[in-house]
Order: structure tokens, then C-alpha cells, then sequence
């Protein structure tokens, strides 16, 4: 309203001076000369702009030819050589024993004849000055001897020169056969370049342009091309390597004629933009002051426009009787109704909780007199679907021109994601500090009662041994000392553990040094040997015989293997005993160790594999399912890696993967 009422006022003071002053006219008079040339002078600028526009048109469609030429010949190139690589590879694949026998070398030569791979003739030579076969049997011209030898010496396909046989030109190819990395003979391929070409370029190329072989001295050997059509002077050649020797390839397009009804259209559109421009010279001076107008209202529209729709806040306006005057779109986003839906209506809204309607009815009530919340409010709307979901209505008086009161201006903005992250952090704290608390609790527990069972069980192992070694009478002393022996170190082992767990439940580093992988899996193999005879699992070995040095924590690591070794035994328990087989592999990848523990049990479920290494989780009816979860959390305090498959043998493999560091390998370079 005030635009129109500045815009009213601001003509009305201009139409009475222009009246006052008639001397004011002579400005436009002396313009009118140049008003009245100016639309000859756009029309000649346009003229030329629709010349430019062919001539650029015209090279424009010159210079895509020209692509496309360079584009095709590429791949006729690449199908060319795809074709002698392919026709290599056939003819490297000859064997020498089978070739010594004309009649089994008959039929390959003439499948390979046969196979549209441009060959003319098969030959095979064995060596320089040998027996020879050819399919056709006819004489080839040039010295095949000398090509053979290169071609054994280099161990490479070779391709001769040029020749010309009858009225068509050929070259030939020679493939060394080898044999348990000795020299058998040389295969020989004779191609006819016009049957190359007929056979290589398809027929929508030579529907495009006219494909011709020429030699290092500009002769043509061969082409293919529509003879009835003529040749642009547009063209593109390259060289043809393989098989070289001077060959080139050229392609010449076929002159396109243009139609006649291309200069018509530019004519006619030269004709009609004309008619156009001195018509709207006609009708400049009527539409220049609506245009003006309207422009400002659009810009004027638009801004408001964009302003209102590019806002995320829900804009609701209402009058004094509280119905609705105004939406923007993200607010009907935000409840589901549309514009034409939700203006004019009144309490009860569409988008009221149900069972909240009378408190929502008593808020709108001391809103619209004035009592509602000064700062913003916390609400909850009704989405069309039926949800609910909260909100943060900020709520201000509508003031018009005039400085009255004509309504309320509600900004909403739904908090629903904020409700939601800020429930989910809390859920997530809670979570954490129960699992924090578990942890602690469990993690000394379990971690000894673990890591204590295996060398404790071993020390009862060994004294009931020596007692009924003892008790049978035919004790050996070295027998009773070795076994002591072990016994003693698997009580030293033992306190190494407890040392070793204490310093990890205090969160202290593993400690770093030297390991020998294949000492390493040797110690724990002796520990699992006796429970492996005695469920008749069978061991395999596969360590490397050279040592492999990595730094590391001997005592943990020890622990790891020990506790996937067992796992592995004691997956097998249930199975046929000529099934019971554990291997363990041992090698080096690149910058990595790589240790694979393969069992041939049942294998694990989906469902376990989800679960395997969570703690608690176990399998075993006398578990406590902190293994595998402790030998994970080894394995990535060394910064390595612990995973498993499916044995394609049945079961399972456990891979462990330990990195190399620069020290390590200095150790194993010594």
C-alpha cells in the first residue's frame, strides 16, 4: 500500500511540472533522431549476430567431425590391435609337441583360418632351418629365418615388412613357441591387410568415412571404403604399430551435402526477427511505463516472496478473533494442512493435540487478550498423520500502517529433533557409565580367572603325570625333571600373567620387544600338544623356516594364540576323529605378519558371528565369553587385527595380522 500511495504521489508532482516548463520538450526532440535509428541499428547488429552464429555453427560442427574422426579412428586402432594381440596370444598358445604332427597341425590352422582373424596362412617353423608346415601350403616371399631368430632371441611376437603376394599385400607375424623355457619353434601368421580390414572395421564406420593402408612411401596396400560417395578434405592418419614398418592408417570422411533447407531457415529467421523488432519498436513507448510499474511490484512481491518461503520457521499470522489470516509454507510442512486449508479457520485448529484441546483452547484465549507468555513457550502440535510432536512458539503483536493492533504473528519451530538427541545423549550417558561400571567390575575377574585356567590347569597336568609316572615304577628322572621343568615354568608363566594383567587393568601400555614368531608358536604349540593327543586332534604345521623378528608383548601375545589354539581344539570335540585337524600357518605380507589358526569343526552360525566378540558372550556351557574379546583387545593394542572366515574345508579360520615396524625389520635383515 505505501508503494502504490510514493508511486501515486511521485507521478502527480511530475505531470505538473512538465506543464510548466514547454521548453522541456526539446531534450526528447533531439533524442527522437536517435530513437529512430536505433532499431535499424539493433536490426543490422542482429544480422551479423546470426551470420557470426552460422560461421561459428559451421566451424562448430567442423571441429565435432573432427572429433569424432579422431575419436573413431582411436577405436579402430584399439580394435585393430585387440585383434593382432588376440591373434598373438592364439598363436603363442600352439604346443610344440603337438605341432611336430602335421595331421593334428591341420586343424588348428584352419580354425584359426576360419575365425575372421584376417590370417591368410598358418606356418610353423621348428627353428631356423627346420622342419616346416604351412596351411595353405604356399611359399611365402622373405627371409623367415632371420624374423625366427629375432623373434627366439627376444622372446617377443616379431612382425615382418610388407609384401606383396598375388594382387594383395601381406605381412606376417612371427610368435616364439618355447617349451619348459626353451625354444621350440616360431609360429608364423601370414594377415591379408584387405582382409584385415574387411573383418576389423564394421560397417558403420566405413558407412562414415574411407579407410585405407598405406605404406612408408604414401602407396595404398588396401582399403575399404562406399565408392559412390565422395571424400572431404577432412582426414586424420596415424600409425599402424603393430606391426609397423611404416604403415599408416587414414581415414577420409565422405563430404557431406547440405540440405537446402538449412539457408532457408537462417533466411527465414533473419526475415521474422526483423518483423519482430519493428513491432516491438512499435509498441515500445505504450509498454515502457507499464513495465516499469510491474517490475517494481514483482520485485517487491518476490523479495517478500523469497524472504517468507526461505525461512525453516513456521510464520503463522492471526486476526483479533483468532482466525487464521497467513501461513508460509514451512509451516504447513511442518503440520501437514495446506495454505487454502488452514486460512480462515478458527478454534479448535486442525493441527490441536486431542486430548490437550481445552488447555490449548485456554492458552489461545489469554494470547489473543494479551496474557499469554512473554518469552517463548514450549507447545505441542498434531501433524496430519496423527503425530505429535513438541514445538517453540514465539508470539508478537501485528501493528499496520497506521500503528493499530490487527492481529498476532506466531513463529513456531519444531524442536521434535533437538527432543530427540538431546533423550538419545542421555539414554547414550546412562549406557555408558553401566558399561564403564561393568567393565571395571568384570574386567580384573574374568581377565584371572581366564588367563590363570590354562597355565594352572598345565601345572596340574604335569604333577599328575610325574605321580603316575611315580606310581607305575618306571619313572625316568629325566622324565620327572623335564616335567618339573615345566611345571616350574608354567608357574613363572603364571605369575608373568598376573604381573602382566595387573599393568593392563591400570590401562599401562604392552610392552615392546623383540619376539620371534616362529619361537613364539613353537612355545605355545608344546603347551596345546598334550590336550590336542589326547581329543586326537592332529597339529599341521606351517612356520616359516627363516625368523620373522616383530616387537611386541611376548606374555600377552602368548595368551592370544593359546586361547584361538584351544578354541579350535575344542571346536572339533564333537567331530569324526579322522576330521580333527588344526592348522596354523605363519607367514609375511609385505609390512604385516599374517598367523591363520583353520579348525574343521561345525563352524559358526550368522548369529553367533554377530556376537562373537562381544563380552560376556560365549558359546561353552563352562565359558565366561571374555576370550576372544580379551585376545581382540591384545591384538589391537598392537595396533594388528583379528578377524575370522569360514573354512572352505568346513569350520573356521582366525586370522591375527601384526604389523612390522622399521626395527623389526633391521633385526630380521640381520
Amino acid at each position: 500500500m505505501d508503494i502504490r500511495k510514493s508511486r501515486s504521489r511521485s507521478g502527480a508532482s511530475k505531470i505538473p511540472g512538465m506543464a510548466a516548463h514547454p521548453l522541456s520538450q526539446a531534450p526528447e526532440t533531439q533524442a527522437t533522431g536517435w530513437l529512430w535509428w536505433l532499431p535499424r541499428l539493433s536490426f543490422v547488429l542482429f544480422i551479423l549476430a546470426v551470420a557470426t552464429l552460422l560461421l561459428l555453427s559451421h566451424r562448430t560442427e567442423r571441429a565435432e567431425r573432427r572429433a569424432t574422426l579422431i575419436s573413431d579412428m582411436l577405436w579402430l586402432e584399439q580394435a585393430l590391435h585387440f585383434q593382432l594381440t588376440h591373434n598373438e596370444g592364439v598363436l603363442g598358445g600352439v604346443s610344440p609337441n603337438q605341432t611336430r604332427n602335421a595331421g593334428t597341425f591341420e586343424p588348428q590352422a584352419k580354425a584359426f583360418l576360419e575365425n575372421q582373424s584376417g590370417l591368410r596362412q598358418v606356418r610353423w617353423l621348428a627353428g631356423p632351418g627346420g622342419r616346416r608346415l604351412a596351411l595353405p601350403a604356399i611359399e611365402a616371399p622373405g627371409d623367415d629365418d632371420a624374423v625366427a631368430r629375432m623373434a627366439l632371441s627376444t622372446g617377443k611376437p616379431v612382425y615382418g615388412s610388407p609384401y606383396q603376394l598375388g594382387d594383395e599385400w601381406r605381412f606376417d607375424v612371427f610368435v616364439p613357441l618355447f617349451h619348459e623355457g626353451r625354444g621350440t619353434g616360431v609360429a608364423v601368421g601370414a594377415y591379408s591387410i584387405q582382409r584385415l580390414l574387411d573383418e576389423v572395421v564394421p560397417w558403420w564406420l566405413m558407412e562414415r568415412y574411407r579407410i585405407v593402408v598405406l605404406d612408408s612411401r604414401g602407396g595404398e596396400l588396401a582399403s575399404r571404403s562406399k565408392v559412390e560417395a565422395p571424400a572431404d578434405e577432412l582426414g586424420y592418419q596415424l600409425s599402424l604399430d603393430p606391426p609397423g614398418r611404416g604403415l599408416a592408417l587414414v581415414a577420409t570422411p565422405y563430404r557431406s551435402v547440405l540440405p537446402p533447407a538449412r539457408p532457408l531457415l537462417s533466411l527465414s529467421v533473419v526475415l521474422l526477427a526483423g518483423v519482430v523488432l519493428w513491432s516491438l519498436w512499435a509498441l515500445r513507448r505504450h509498454m515502457q511505463g507499464r513495465l516499469v510499474a510491474e517490475a517494481a511490484l514483482r520485485e517487491a512481491h518476490a523479495f517478500r516472496k523469497a524472504m517468507e518461503d526461505s525461512v525453516d520457521t513456521g510464520l503463522r499470522a492471526r486476526d483479533l478473533d483468532g482466525r487464521i489470516t497467513y501461513v508460509n509454507p514451512a509451516f504447513c510442512r511442518m503440520v501437514g494442512w495446506s495454505e487454502a486449508e488452514l486460512v480462515g479457520r478458527g478454534a479448535p485448529m486442525p493441527y490441536w493435540v486431542d486430548e490437550e484441546i481445552e488447555a490449548t483452547r485456554e492458552l489461545h484465549d489469554r494470547i489473543l487478550a494479551g496474557q499469554g507468555p512473554e518469552s517463548g513457550f514450549e507447545f505441542r502440535f498434531k501433524r496430519r498423520n496423527g503425530e505429535v510432536f513438541p514445538v517453540l512458539i514465539h508470539e508478537a503483536p501485528l501493528i499496520d500502517e497506521r500503528g493499530r493492533q490487527t492481529g498476532w504473528m506466531s513463529s513456531v519451530v519444531d524442536i521434535s529433533t533437538q527432543k530427540y538427541a538431546e533423550e538419545l545423549a542421555r539414554q547414550q550417558q546412562e549406557r555408558l557409565q553401566t558399561t564403564a561400571r561393568l567393565v571395571t567390575m568384570g574386567e580384573m575377574a574374568s581377565s584371572l580367572a581366564h588367563e590363570l585356567n590354562q597355565p594352572l590347569t598345565a601345572i596340574a597336568s604335569y604333577n599328575a603325570g610325574c605321580l603316575n609316572l611315580m606310581a607305575s615304577g618306571q619313572a625316568a628322572p629325566g622324565e620327572i625333571e623335564n616335567a618339573l621343568k615345566k611345571s616350574a615354568e608354567q608357574a613363572r608363566r603364571a605369575g608373568r600373567i598376573i604381573r602382566r594383567i595387573y599393568e593392563f587393568v591400570r590401562r599401562a601400555e604392552p610392552k615392546n620387544e623383540p619376539c620371534e614368531l616362529g619361537s613364539l608358536l613353537e612355545e605355545v604349540l608344546g603347551f596345546v600338544e598334550i590336550d590336542a593327543r589326547r581329543q586326537g586332534v592332529r597339529i599341521q604345521r606351517q612356520l616359516p623356516v627363516a625368523p620373522l623378528i616383530f616387537s611386541g608383548d611376548r606374555v600377552l601375545l602368548s595368551q592370544t594364540f593359546l586361547n584361538l589354539l584351544r578354541n579350535g581344539i575344542d571346536a572339533m570335540r564333537d567331530m569324526p576323529v579322522e576330521q580333527r585337524l588344526l592348522t596354523v600357518n605363519a607367514r609375511r605380507e609385505e609390512a604385516s605378519l599374517l598367523v591363520s589358526i583353520a579348525d574343521q569343526g561345525r563352524g559358526i552360525t550368522s548369529e553367533t558371528a554377530a556376537r562373537l566378540f562381544e563380552p560376556f558372550f560365549t558359546t561353552k556351557t563352562e565359558g565366561m565369553g571374555m576370550g576372544l574379546n580379551i585376545c581382540r583387545s591384545v591384538i589391537e593394542g598392537h595396533q594388528g587385527r583379528l578377524w575370522f572366515e569360514a573354512n572352505p574345508a568346513g569350520g573356521s579360520v582366525f586370522h591375527v595380522r601384526l604389523p612390522l615396524d622399521a626395527t623389526a625389520h633391521g633385526r630380521e635383515g640381520e
